[in-house]
């Protein structure tokens, strides 16, 4: 199922350019605005789900040195190691998905914009949920976005679970306390507006 859904992603950023996908943005406002509301500069942070983003980008112009991008997609991830050209020093790139990844290491912040949101299975939920759990350090942060209530049903042709903030938490809530909500109305390159649900959650002290 892995190699459908790698294939699935591939073919999605083999076909158009970064900046021709419904989730481009030139500038990922909301995502800086959360993460620099938590984070230090030397903060160890995650993107899983990062695709082709220009979030890392701007995380290194300002400052930030220790963050790793996690996507399924190799081509994805090889546009963003293109763009850094020299500036990758500062960033670990891991292709996999997300589900079957063991991180060697724990996180301050872990920041996902639209991949939960895939998973329509209670299984691949939990699954997600134990890794950010168990990868995200006590008093770090997870930071979520999912398609809102009334958002679109699907993306790239696949469906997506929609939420707001309380569904959201409600989901994290071995583990995670909600701290911060926010709502975001996305303008993709084709002018349709998608509604995003943000979700800040703290990590509590390990049982």
């Amino acid at each position: 199922m892995t190699d459908v859904i790698a294939q699935h992603w591939e073919n999605i950023y083999a076909s158009k350019m970064p900046d021709g996908l419904s989730w481009y943005q030139a500038e990922p406002v909301a995502s800086l605005e959360l993460i620099e509301q938590v984070a230090r500069k030397k903060s160890a942070i995650v993107d899983v789900g990062a695709g082709a983003s220009l979030l890392i980008d701007r995380l290194i112009d300002r400052g930030f040195t220790d963050m790793t991008v996690v996507d399924i997609s190799k081509e994805a991830l090889g546009a963003v190691q293109n763009r850094l050209a020299h500036r990758t020093a500062e960033v670990r790139f891991v292709t996999a998905n997300v589900l079957e990844w063991n991180p060697d290491r724990h996180f301050d912040v872990w920041h996902d914009r639209a991949v939960f949101h895939f998973l329509a299975v209670k299984d691949e939920r939990d699954r997600y949920i134990a890794l950010a759990r168990s990868s995200i350090r006590a008093g770090g942060h997870l930071i979520l976005a999912t398609f809102a209530q009334d958002g679109p049903t699907q993306c790239s042709g696949l469906n997506v679970c929609r939420y707001n903030a309380d569904q959201l938490a409600s989901q994290f809530s071995d583990g995670f306390k909600l701290i911060h909500t926010k709502q975001e109305e996305h303008i993709t390159p084709s002018e349709a507006i998608q509604k995003f649900t943000w979700v800040v959650l703290e990590r509590e002290s390990f049982q």
